[in-house]
């Protein structure tokens, strides 16, 4: 099993940054892909980004509507994973979870791909 813990929402103002971090414990972490979703009130849940096992290159994937405002990484520390939101808009204000699993080529953004979940991180962006 791996036990997820999500940090580093809060409040910031539009075209702001913050960063998220997922640190685990458990299973070998670096092992698993490892996915950013988010749900804001009243919508789904949607995937936001997803890095791929270490063994797998640490593959990057983004949707389309975050690519190259947010960056995925791990990080030194082999248990951590982070999401760097830089140019916040206001449409970015949701519940940020991350989640680990080996989801099936294609299907990260479905919620059903994947296996572990941490409690979310609340980021609110204003205008």
């Amino acid at each position: 099993d791996v036990q997820l813990q999500a940090s580093g929402g809060g409040e910031v103002q539009a075209w702001g940054s913050l960063r998220v971090s997922c640190t685990a414990s458990g299973d070998r972490f670096a092992d698993y892909a490892v996915g950013w979703l988010r749900q804001a009130p009243g919508k789904q849940r949607e995937g936001v980004s997803c890095i791929g096992a270490a063994s797998n290159g640490s593959t990057k994937l983004y949707a389309d509507s975050v690519k190259g405002r947010f960056t995925i990484s791990r990080g030194n520390a082999a248990n951590t994973v982070y999401l760097q939101m830089n140019s916040l808009k206001p449409e970015d204000t949701a519940v940020y979870s991350c989640t680990v699993g080996r989801p099936p080529f294609g299907l990260w953004r479905e919620t059903a791909s994947w296996n572990y979940w941490g409690q979310g991180t609340l980021v609110t962006v204003s205008s």
